[in-house]
């Protein structure tokens, strides 16, 4: 018997084991793999091949049953996910419903999630500027959370490298607070953003607008190619998964390219319990894990473990890997596991029209849109809150369909709608201010499906928040009246946090082992061969979407873990 049990145990090692298949799981896995390592990723949620595992995205508008709106029933069984952007009849089945994975809401929040083989990198709004050192140097600047391991210098190679892989389209800005990259062509603009750009350049000396710099393909190089990608069609209906591959997501890029070279396991419908760690050897073995199927507990090992199951798991599963060395949580000697978590201020929004270049309209979509890096408090602390924001904007022509007639005469009218003017829009993206009464925490008595202690989440908003709100609203309020837009109507919608879908922290780099839990490699300070490069491992969270760095976090760890193992050091 004992014989049978090593055999066992033996079918179930690896040299490493990535948890989540999300944005940075896909990016372990794919370095992992190709850098030799027989590595097992585990997904929580069901397989989602590419192209296959799409089933709306060939849909037109009239095929859908309900022509693309939710139906009543699930509005209402689905307060929280309801709320998102994105979800809707030809995305729903990528979203993870609110009554079969609950959490505990200690504060408000809307946590949206998607457990599937790719994650949210199939729904996700594929914005990706860098960081730079106004981002990195932050902290030990304001003194609002600990210093950053690593500056803009450690990290910029790893985003050439993980840029030119995933593809990303923008235009060399030369900016400071927004570093340029790899870039694939840029998108264009319309007049009317033109308009604005140039009136805010003559205006102002600091307020840049620029072409974001979006996950998309406008013109395939070898490597795209090569990853059996094409140029992206500007269909804009990218939540439902793209056939071509024309943005990035795991499940197109690499998750398919760690599995053709043969050293990667894709296990779906793994439910990681906890991480097991053995006291004598002082390291991570392996990982626990309940099929979601049947729930049976099952164990698999490795060498080496990367967790990337997206922000808030990541710090359940930790806080849930408990031993007699970490009472508290694996690595948790500081008791700040779970806490400092911070998120992204999406609360604000403006709107106003524009009676110019009405001999101008747009054709066609766009999967992008104009760029405001932030421009508050770079240099100086200029304002009575701490750190700033950037800012979406877009142009379009307000359009007025007449749906009257019959046969060709309402073909006619809906193919030549009436025009007006220009309707402009602008939307924030906040810095939050990681704190430590911002945290996430196992319940004491509600489980999951699984056995699992359920997430208890206890994250909101500051006076510092509410300041950037205002100033928002100000600010562009008096940007838009330079720029000649006129019917100005300004929003704070109050949302909960959660819905900026950007949540970062809890399991913090830092240089202290007194104040952070992981090192300038994303290694837990005590457990070395643990690895966290999601963002749970964010120190601050930065105006700037965070996926790109998570990209070149992830990259860059594995470089130094597969180094360490070589020289024997892990």
């Amino acid at each position: 018997m004992a014989n049978f049990a090593i055999d066992a145990k033996k079918e179930n090692t690896y040299d490493a084991i990535v948890i989540g298949s999300g944005i940075s799981g896909g990016w372990a896995a794919k370095e992992l793999t190709g850098k030799g390592l027989r590595t097992l990723v585990l997904e929580r949620g069901r397989d989602v091949r590419h192209v296959t595992d799409y089933p709306t995205t060939m849909l037109n508008p009239w095929e859908f049953e309900h022509r693309g709106q939710l139906r009543k029933e699930v509005r209402d069984a689905n307060p929280i996910i309801s709320k998102c952007y994105a979800f809707y009849e030809g995305s729903e089945h990528f979203f993870v419903k609110d009554a079969e994975h609950p959490y505990v809401q200690e504060k408000p929040f809307d946590w949206i999630r998607g457990y599937q083989v790719g994650g949210k990198s199939l729904m996700w709004a594929r914005q990706t500027q860098r960081w730079s050192d106004f981002d990195f140097d932050g902290p030990a600047r304001d003194g609002f959370a600990v210093d950053w391991p690593i500056r803009y210098k450690d990290i910029a190679p790893w985003y050439s490298y993980v840029e030119k892989f995933a593809g990303i389209s923008g235009n060399k800005d030369g900016l400071p607070q927004l570093p340029d990259g790899e870039f694939l062509p840029p998108h264009e603009w319309n007049c009317v953003e033109k308009h604005f750009q140039q009136q805010m350049a003559t205006k102002y000396k600091d307020r840049p607008v620029i072409m974001g710099r979006a996950a998309h393909i406008t013109k395939p190089q070898p490597i795209h190619l090569e990853q059996g990608r094409a140029q992206c069609q500007h269909r804009t209906i990218c939540e439902r998964g793209c056939p071509y591959g024309g943005y990035f997501s795991s499940n197109a890029s690499t998750i398919p390219w760690a599995a053709r070279t043969g050293k990667m396991t894709l296990r779906p419908d793994s439910v990681v319990h906890s991480i097991i760690y053995d006291e004598k050897l002082g390291r991570a073995t392996g990982v626990r894990v309940v099929d979601a199927n049947t729930k049976q507990m099952q164990e698999f090992y490795a060498r080496i473990i990367f967790v990337n199951a997206a922000a808030l798991n990541t710090n359940l599963i930790l806080l849930n890997s408990t031993s007699s060395r970490f009472p508290n949580g694996l690595g948790n000697d500081n008791g700040l596991l779970g806490k400092y978590v911070a998120f992204h201020n999406y609360r604000a929004g403006i709107s106003a029209q524009y009676d110019g270049y009405l001999d101008s309209t747009t054709e066609g979509k766009r999967p992008n849109s104009p760029y405001i890096p932030r421009f508050r408090n770079l240099h100086k602390q200029e304002t009575d809150f701490l750190r700033g924001y950037a800012a979406g904007f877009s142009a379009g022509r307000i359009s007025r369909t007449n749906n009257e007639g019959l046969g060709a005469s309402l073909k006619e009218n809906l193919v030549n709608p009436t025009l007006g003017g220009w309707y402009v829009g602008s939307h924030m993206m906040g810095e939050t201010i990681p704190k430590e009464t911002n945290y996430v925490a196992l319940d004491s008595s509600l489980k999951d499906p699984f056995g699992i202690p359920q997430l208890k989440i206890s994250v909101g908003y500051d006076d510092n928040d509410e300041k950037m709100v205002k100033d928002y609203i100000e600010q562009m309020t008096e940007m838009f009246t330079a720029a000649g837009f006129t019917n100005i109507r300004t929003r704070d919608d109050k949302r909960n946090p959660g819905l900026d879908i950007h949540e970062m922290g809890g399991v913090r780099m830092g240089k202290d082992p007194k104040t952070s839990l992981l090192n300038k490699w994303n290694q837990i300070h005590n457990v070395k061969n643990v690895f966290v490069t999601d963002g749970a491992c964010m120190t601050s969270t930065s105006t700037q979407n965070p996926s790109l760095t998570y990209m070149a976090l992830s990259a860059r760890a594995v470089d130094y873990a597969v180094k360490q193992m070589n020289a024997k050091a892990l």
